[in-house]
């Protein structure tokens, strides 16, 4: 029996759907549910490393860009929580990573149609819509939905290489888990870091400075020829922008595909705050002349991981010298990043009925449709905002860019601009038509 006919569901709520849910609060009368499977909101629980922030400003909350008068911005909050003004003496434009996780859990306890403990287990395409099982992860029971329109939120999982999944997590994990297991990291004697962005340079840095407390050996190998910096630059982030999300999604997916490699440094590479705290704190332990026990090395690909011994052998090599070598560790952490999650009910009901761009990649419209191969004008749409790099470029992953993507997804439900979509917005064009800036 169904138990509720709504004008759209979304699955997962973390913070793109969280945002969608809060800017459909305020300006629709849509009945919408948002379910995850999850008790509580909790976003990246094991990287809320002390002290580190956002790569991106406050103003990129969940609704300011749609409305900066939301009373889910940002700055709202603070004010709520009575610390706008120690934000206005703190004097930056980057949110703590800890409060940005708090600012967002204030948001989802305002939402009643955002539903934890919520399992989607099938969406069935039917004749008027979609058809949602939802499975109460609490009683076991199972209610049916049927929606209008649904939106795919259910974000990315970690990235583990081969051969490494079935190590002991407490010596061997990614770096997803890496506060859950800090602790007995650093009883290791020797702690290796694997990974080239921001989270390896984060989880280095705490170790980094944990290390004057305690005995451990310290290495961080890269594949990536250095430890590179994000590129922060003005005109640099324009990349970033809808306007250049609408050039890159007019390309070619071989364009688009080479086009991703260029804009590489937008999307993997590490704040300068970062770096230069790194560095401070490798030339304060290099002062006192003893010898500091760390290695950073790029240009190593670790390719295998053995546990010998209740060690772990790693077989590396310097690819740029083809220069193979093995290395011990006692603890390892995985800073090898995420692959999009995919629930398998997906390819089960709509693998052969959309459009593929390659094996892994759906072909998304601009407005973050699923293009379906039958009728592909269609009155109800399923939307996704996962697995989106292909086709909407390094913006996919930007919370700041998430907002622009949810006001296009209201207009469309909506079949009217209940929030207007900017364009011509930046300094830079990527074509020869000329426009006034």
């Amino acid at each position: 029996m169904v138990k509720q006919r709504l004008d759209c569901v979304g699955i997962g709520i973390g913070p793109y759907n969280l945002g969608l849910a809060a800017l459909m609060e305020e300006r629709t009368d849509l009945e919408v549910r948002f379910f995850d499977q999850t008790p509580e909101f909790m976003w990246h629980p094991g990287m809320l490393i002390d002290l580190t922030d956002l790569q991106v400003p406050f103003i990129a909350d969940l609704v300011t860009f749609a409305n900066p008068q939301s009373k889910f911005s940002y700055l709202n909050y603070l004010h709520t929580h009575n610390r706008l003004y120690k934000f206005f003496f703190f004097q930056t434009f980057e949110m703590p990573r800890q409060e940005y996780n708090d600012y967002a859990r204030w948001v989802a306890g305002q939402l009643p149609t955002c539903q934890f403990n919520s399992e989607v287990t099938g969406v069935e395409e039917i004749e008027d819509g979609y058809r949602v099982n939802v499975r109460n992860r609490t009683t076991g029971a199972t209610e049916i939905y049927e929606a209008d329109h649904v939106v795919l939120g259910t974000g990315s999982k970690p990235l583990i290489l081969k051969g490494m999944e079935d190590l002991p997590v407490e010596d061997v994990h990614h770096t997803s888990k890496y506060l859950f297991h800090k602790e007995s990291t650093m009883k290791g004697k020797s702690i290796t870091v694997i990974g080239s962005g921001q989270s390896a340079a984060e989880v280095f840095y705490d170790l980094l400075k944990e290390k004057r407390h305690h005995e451990y050996e310290l290495h961080w190998f890269t594949r990536s020829e250095g430890i590179l910096q994000l590129e922060a630059s003005k005109l640099g982030q324009e990349l970033l922008a809808p306007d250049y999300v609408d050039y890159f999604h007019g390309l070619s997916f071989e364009d688009r595909e080479k086009a991703l490699g260029t804009l590489d440094r937008l999307r993997n590479g590490i704040d300068q705050e970062t770096l230069d705290a790194i560095y401070k704190v490798l030339y304060h332990h290099s002062s006192s002349g003893d010898p500091l026990n760390i290695t950073i090395q790029p240009l190593t690909e670790v390719k295998e991981i053995r546990e010998i011994d209740g060690k772990y052998e790693l077989s590396c090599e310097q690819w740029q010298e083809e220069d193979p070598f093995t290395h011990t560790a006692d603890k390892v952490v995985l800073a090898t990043g995420y692959k999009p999650n995919i629930p398998e009910w997906f390819f089960e009901e709509f693998e052969d009925k959309i459009v593929w761009e390659d094996e892994k990649k759906f072909k998304v419209s601009r407005d973050y449709q699923l293009q379906f191969m039958e009728k592909p004008e269609r009155d109800h749409y399923f939307f996704t905002v996962t697995n989106l790099e292909h086709s909407h470029g390094s913006s996919a992953t930007n919370l700041g860019l998430s907002v622009e993507r949810n006001m296009r997804i209201i207009n469309a439900i909506c079949r009217k601009d209940v929030y207007k979509v900017q364009s011509n917005t930046i300094f830079s064009q990527f074509s020869r038509e000329k426009k006034d800036v």
